[in-house]
């Protein structure tokens, strides 16, 4: 009898293969990869074709000798790592690692961990596709040559410890620019005006909204002008001018792809984008499941494809028609959503059975398990399903000269809704009646206005940073979540609640890329770069022409950064606070929260105080400094050096100058000034 050895990365994952193969396999795992770059040196000879030096991960050893006491025993080698590049630099780092004997060698891919998906990989055993793993052994060295060669820069002109990075670096800008739009914002006033129509014999008025006139849409600027408007309402009998009945269709949405997924599971589930992924691997490597064993429930969660198997599609139709009917089944096919960064090598992102049924599993999976999976099988599901259809009323009525619109819908056919909503799909509407005629002459009963003002652009949250980096070509599925947690976990980035803030950590970093890399943390470059290793993977261009046109380029940014760039001095400066233990000045130290206040006869007088550095403006309410502060996790605020007694603050940079409407303080935004109160509105160039 053949002795088979199949090598996949986790143990969850050999567990749940093992169930799946004879007697005649044995299953092991590689606890991810088993060689990397060393730590201490660059790992790459730029002199040398930049042929990289990989070395055994520390810890890894004794792992190593284990799986080579199995390949001595093994007639065939089977590398099960993941489908894409990262899993097939994987298999070929074993295959360098072990020595592995191409003749009887093979790689299987499997995009479910399911019994007949293993077992039909290993009839289509393949080699090792080295486009693949010279993709990611381009983007391993870029990365590489980019945190080795800026980051001992970063220590010497700012602080050790800090880190720059071919992607981190340019989501960090992405969010600095979004926090300066936010910052120079100036709202703009707007009112709207309701105004309540009663109905013979309805007990329910019709509620419809200012527009504008018969000529086109108005805007109201200021109170003096809705005044104008409600008294010629008051005034004024109205027409009903247009009754329009129409239905409107909201197609079903496509399955999730990894961007996607981390998108809907951060709306709805309030998963970080780390979150989504771990617990994704879970359901991908397998669950055990009454009656079936340990199988994966999900196809591989790393792909920005939204095809379906053929198999797959015809198995939800089916299970549509015979829980919710024919007509609830798609007629349509489905075409994939493509474009020019697509990798279609694997499915979008589905559950390997759909007739298990999020019920089924609940009370055998975690919570968060439950509910991700529930999100995936809902999603998948719907987007075999029909569009939901609404019949859409809207009605005109002129009178005084202006035009007041109103409009209602109702649901004809649920469609994919029945199964699947997001918050787009909430329908909130009032109820027209029917009893509505055109010419028929109606009279205000009661009006409204209320002011507005235009909001700044959002923050940016894990959810909507994700969609930006997709929309614009940075990144791939398996980097989106490692670049958020590489920016909040070096304090360059805070997430309060879901909204992700720069601190001043994060704000001194990016001004450094700007000025000394400004081409590396270049949206546009970082995309081509991309786009250049897409080309790698499908065999046009050589790896190490991409690594070796790259380089030059970086090192003449960091040579010339070196020599201009100014160190930034943010440490041992001395205050002007006096030690109350020993009397000497304390001075300002940087530490993984930003400055504070340090005793100078460290290690004798170990007191410590807080840092806030002054703005020289009074605060109005009590006389004290406004300083400038952080929250917990490093978001900056100016504040009343009096808190808690006094609880000024804000968020914006105080002026000094008080508003001459309202007395409250006017803050700084772009080259304006504008007052903290909102509902005052006066604003004045600076």
């Amino acid at each position: 009898m053949a002795n088979n050895l199949v090598i996949v990365e986790s143990p969850a994952k050999a567990e749940t293969i093992k169930k799946f193969l004879g007697k005649n396999y044995e299953v092991l795992a590689s606890n991810g990869h088993i060689r990397n770059f060393p730590k201490s040196s660059l790992g790459i000879d730029v002199e040398n074709d930049f042929e990289p030096k990989y070395i055994t991960i520390r810890g890894k050893g004794a792992l190593l000798v284990s799986l080579r006491k199995a390949v001595k025993k093994a007639d065939k080698i089977y590398l099960a790592t993941d489908p894409d590049r990262e899993g097939e630099a994987i298999s070929w780092h074993l295959m360098e690692a072990l020595k592995l004997d191409p003749e009887k060698t093979r790689r299987i891919t499997f995009n479910e961990i399911t019994k007949n998906a293993v077992r039909q990989s290993i009839k289509q055993a393949r080699d090792i596709d080295m486009n693949l793993v010279n993709s990611q052994q381009a983007r391993r060295m870029l990365d590489r040559l980019i945190g080795y060669k800026i980051s001992p820069l970063l220590w010497a002109k700012v602080k050790r410890g800090l880190s720059a990075g071919r992607v981190q670096s340019v989501a960090l800008r992405i969010i600095c620019d979004r926090e300066r739009e936010i910052n120079s914002f100036i709202p703009s006033e707007y009112w709207s005006i309701d105004a309540s129509f009663g109905i013979s014999g309805d007990k329910k008025p019709l509620v419809a909204h200012f527009y504008g006139t018969k000529d086109g849409k108005c805007t109201i600027d200021n109170k003096d002008s809705a005044d104008k408007i409600i008294e010629a309402v008051k005034k004024s009998e109205f027409e009903v001018t247009d009754i329009k009945v129409s239905e409107r269709t909201k197609k079903s949405p496509v399955p999730f792809t990894t961007s996607t997924l981390q998108q809907e599971a951060s709306k709805n589930l309030n998963f970080s984008t780390q979150k989504t992924m771990r617990i994704a691997q879970q359901l991908y490597e397998g669950v055990a499941v009454k009656g079936h064993g340990t199988i994966g429930l999900i196809t591989y969660l790393r792909t920005d494809s939204t095809r379906i198997s053929d198999d797959a599609d015809a198995s939800c139709r089916q299970f549509i028609e015979e829980n919710y009917g024919s007509d609830y089944v798609i007629k349509s096919s489905i075409k994939s959503a493509g474009g020019k960064n697509i990798q279609d090598a694997h499915e979008a992102i589905r559950p390997t059975y759909v007739d298990i049924t999020p019920a089924q599993v609940k009370d055998q999976l975690a919570r968060d398990q439950f509910r991700l999976y529930q999100l995936i099988w809902k999603r998948f599901v719907a987007s075999r399903m029909e569009a939901a259809r609404f019949e859409t009323k809207s009605i005109k009525l002129d009178g005084g000269g202006y035009r007041f619109t109103a409009s209602a819908s109702k649901s004809v056919f649920s469609g994919y809704m029945s199964v699947y909503q997001t918050e787009d799909d909430k329908e909130i509407s009032d109820v027209i009646s029917s009893k509505l005629e055109c010419g028929m002459k109606l009279t205000a009963s009661d009006t409204s206005a209320a002011q507005h003002f235009t909001q700044p652009p959002a923050h940016f949250t894990e959810a909507s940073l994700v969609k930006t980096l997709e929309e614009l070509g940075i990144g791939r599925p398996s980097t989106y979540a490692p670049i958020i947690t590489t920016i909040i976990s070096r304090r360059y980035v805070a997430k309060e609640k879901k909204n992700l803030y720069v601190t001043e950590l994060g704000e001194i970093v990016n001004e450094i890329m700007n000025k000394g890399f400004s081409s590396i943390v270049d949206v546009n470059f970082t995309a081509n770069l991309e786009g250049l290793l897409d080309c790698i993977e499908e065999g046009t261009i050589n790896w190490k022409t991409v690594v070796s046109n790259f380089y030059p380029d970086l090192q003449q940014a960091v040579d010339n950064a070196e020599e201009k760039l100014e160190k930034i001095k943010i440490e041992d400066e001395v205050s002007d606070t006096v030690c109350e233990h020993c009397g000497r000045y304390m001075v300002i130290k940087y530490g993984p929260h930003g400055k504070f206040l340090a005793c100078p006869g460290f290690p004798e007088c170990r007191n410590t105080k807080p840092y806030y550095e002054k703005t020289g403006i009074t605060c109005p309410l009590c006389g004290g400094d406004i300083v400038i502060k952080k929250t917990q996790k490093g978001r900056r605020y100016y504040g009343c050096i009096n808190n808690p007694e006094c609880g000024f603050m804000t968020w914006q940079k105080p002026s000094g100058r008080l508003c001459p409407k309202c007395n409250q303080m006017l803050l700084v935004k772009g080259n304006m000034l504008v007052c903290m109160d909102n509902k005052c509105g006066y604003k004045e160039k600076e």
